[in-house]
């Protein structure tokens, strides 16, 4: 999606003009929201098609045993079609593809809608470690217990426009602030 004005840096680099790909190759991720996975391809070969800059094999299995040890259940499925696996089972799919390539920066839109509470735990612990490997992640969503559990800066938007930027924490104390902002208490 182009810019209506402006423009997108990525280490310091302008790349709203860039191709998909090309953005991807400089290490952008993107899960998309509904999942979006190969419904005819098997967990493993979705997880390939993540890794498709990677020529080694080696590190592409390395990358997959990563995934899996975060994702035990998508090792159990590896050989199931994405479109016979749970809702669940689908975003961890979506995910885990978009980990298999080495990432500075990983987007994620609404890794928690329509999750079992079990499956988002999952999904927190698996975005905690990527976090602590230095992956940066702009995590778009409307759960604020998700967001929570997950993020340092936080950004309230309305309308497509920015209402509140701060830090969680400060978000996370102030229940003035999050009845105002967002109609609840943390």
């Amino acid at each position: 999606v182009k810019p209506r004005q402006g423009e997108v840096l990525f280490q310091g680099r302008p790349i709203h003009r860039l191709p998909a790909h090309e953005i991807v190759a400089l290490g952008v991720g993107h899960v998309p929201e509904g999942r979006r996975i190969f419904p005819r391809l098997t967990v493993e070969e979705n997880l390939e098609i993540g890794a498709y800059l990677e020529n080694d094999r080696k590190v592409i299995q390395e990358r997959k045993e990563q995934v899996y040890q975060l994702f035990p259940r998508l090792y159990e499925r590896r050989q199931q079609k994405g479109g016979t696996l749970s809702g669940g089972e689908q975003q961890m799919v979506a995910v885990a593809r978009a980990m298999v390539e080495p990432r500075d920066l990983l987007i994620i839109d609404e890794p928690s809608k329509g999750l079992a509470p079990a499956i988002i735990n999952n999904m927190i612990e698996a975005f905690d470690q990527l976090k602590k490997s230095g992956v940066t992640i702009l995590l778009v969503e409307q759960n604020i217990h998700f967001a929570k559990r997950l993020g340092d800066t936080v950004a309230v938007m309305d309308n497509g426009q920015v209402v509140h930027a701060g830090s969680m924490a400060a978000l996370a104390e102030d229940e003035a602030l999050q009845r105002s902002l967002l109609g609840l208490a943390l």
